[in-house]
């Protein structure tokens, strides 16, 4: 059973029509067989009346008058008959059952008892024809003159009926089979092109890896059937799903830019105040060349400058370099995040608190580059959300297998359209970006989670990141 629920629909339906016709064919079958029954019914009991009136009226008065020889010459004339073929044995007694004549005296001697002849016999009204007996006993009054002067008892030989019964029926279950196998055929066929719209759907749906694609058109069936509604709308859907993740990618390129820009704005002021004292260091060394320790002044103020430059551009470059894909995280990517982040809260005024404890990378095996973004995105909305002279947090450290993030910042309580980008699952509410919604996205791609409290006026964003090897074996 549990193997026939696991068949698609389009082999289950099949199946079931060619049930029904399986069904159909039987029922018919009986109906016929029944039929040609009651048929040979009537015939039986028709001959077998025919064969008792007539020895009635040619032996009622030699069976009054007792007359044996005359009641056999008759029952011999009568088996030579037509209808005598079918009658094996006609034996004719006395009211008092006594056997007077039989058409074979030595099964059946004169002055026995009929009695023994028709154990099983029946009336006449009850003559039927089973599948087991080939042989019929009736058992008849012999009626003369308005009373009863003895009984016939006859049996008949239905062998032949049997036979036909028989044929008829090897006749129905060949032609039931052949009919039922070519009607199943067709309508295999046809429900399977029927259902075709279904089967290409469902593997649609489940087999095409990747992005849905849409039926094709020439696979949708014509005209405004069910099949062809249900075909339609799955293309719709696919078109609107297909539209909707252009705009949410649009929207996550123009977030992703926007966060560029705040950044690029925080790293310009970076480069150029270090820029104005590089400058007078140069101005200083052409200025002053003779002397070596003015020179050396200025070219370790060039030197600090420089590295501090080279820092910013390299930290830069990292968080936006596609070949840091697979690099494990490391206590180096923070600091980098704190370089990075430095110029914005500076630019504000705010107050970092910044506290890293990082696990060694073959311990946790968390892969740098989505970290990295969900940290720096998180640390830019807390700076905005802090404002001027407001106080941003950063707190890192492993907890039970897991790596735990917590962002915390003293600006005004989050709104509710953005609780909902950043945990809901639901579409992304109007009013907003979708940066948090896409934070949420890598954190589930790491098979994180995301918690937001707000406790005595500091909001605190929690993202808890297991383990590589441990979100591998719940994976399993």
């Amino acid at each position: 059973m549990k193997q026939i629920a696991s068949l698609p629909m389009s082999i289950k339906l099949p199946l079931l029509a060619a049930a029904m016709m399986i069904l159909a064919g039987t029922l018919a079958s009986q109906v016929v067989l029944r039929s040609l029954a009651r048929v040979q019914d009537a015939r039986i009991q028709e001959l077998a009346q025919m064969h008792v009136e007539g020895l009635t009226v040619a032996l009622g008065s030699h069976v009054l008058r007792k007359d044996v020889w005359e009641v056999y010459d008759t029952l011999d004339r009568a088996s030579k008959g037509a209808e005598g073929r079918r009658m094996i044995l006609t034996a004719v007694a006395d009211e008092r059952g006594r056997v007077l004549a039989a058409t074979d005296p030595r099964r059946v001697p004169i002055d026995s008892d009929i009695a023994d002849l028709v154990r099983n016999a029946v009336a006449l009204d009850h003559l039927s024809i089973d599948d087991t007996a080939p042989v019929l006993n009736l058992l008849a009054p012999l009626v003369y003159q308005g009373r009863m002067v003895g009984q016939i008892a006859t049996e008949l030989d239905v062998s032949d009926l049997q036979a036909e019964r028989r044929q008829a029926l090897v006749f129905l279950i060949l032609g039931n089979a052949l009919i039922v196998s070519l009607l199943a055929l067709a309508g295999f066929v046809v429900l399977r092109r029927m259902l075709r719209p279904v089967t290409t759907l469902a593997y649609q749906m489940t087999e095409t890896p990747g992005e849905p694609h849409p039926i094709p058109v020439s696979q949708i069936p014509r005209g405004d059937g069910e099949t062809a509604r249900l075909a339609r709308t799955y293309n719709a859907m696919v078109t609107a799903v297909a539209a909707k993740a252009e705009t949410e990618r649009r929207l996550a390129e123009r977030e992703r830019f926007v966060a560029l820009g705040r950044l690029s704005s925080s790293l310009a002021h970076e480069i150029n105040n270090p820029l104005g004292g590089l400058l007078n260091a140069t101005d200083t060394i052409r200025n002053y060349p003779d002397r070596p320790e003015v020179v050396r002044k200025a070219a370790d103020l060039l030197d600090r400058g420089l590295r501090h430059l080279r820092d910013v551009t390299r930290a830069t470059l990292d968080q936006n370099r596609l070949d840091r894909q697979d690099l494990p995280l490391t206590r180096e990517d923070f600091e980098d995040l704190k370089l990075l982040i430095q110029p914005e809260v500076s630019r504000m005024g705010l107050t970092l608190d910044w506290s890293v404890d990082m696990p060694a990378p073959t311990a946790h095996g968390l892969c740098a580059v989505p970290v990295r973004q969900i940290v720096l995105n998180l640390l830019l909305n807390a700076c905005t959300a802090a404002g001027t002279a407001g106080r941003v947090g950063l707190a890192v450290l492993p907890v039970d297998r897991e790596l735990v993030l917590q962002i915390t910042n003293t600006g005004p309580e989050m709104s509710q359209a953005a609780r909902e980008r950043l945990l809901a699952d639901g579409p992304v509410p109007q009013g907003g970006g979708v940066g948090l919604r896409l934070l949420r996205d890598l954190a589930r791609q790491l098979n994180g989670r995301i918690d937001l409290a707000r406790v005595e006026g500091v909001t605190c964003i929690t993202v808890a990141l297991p383990f590589a090897t441990e979100a591998g074996d719940a994976a399993e």
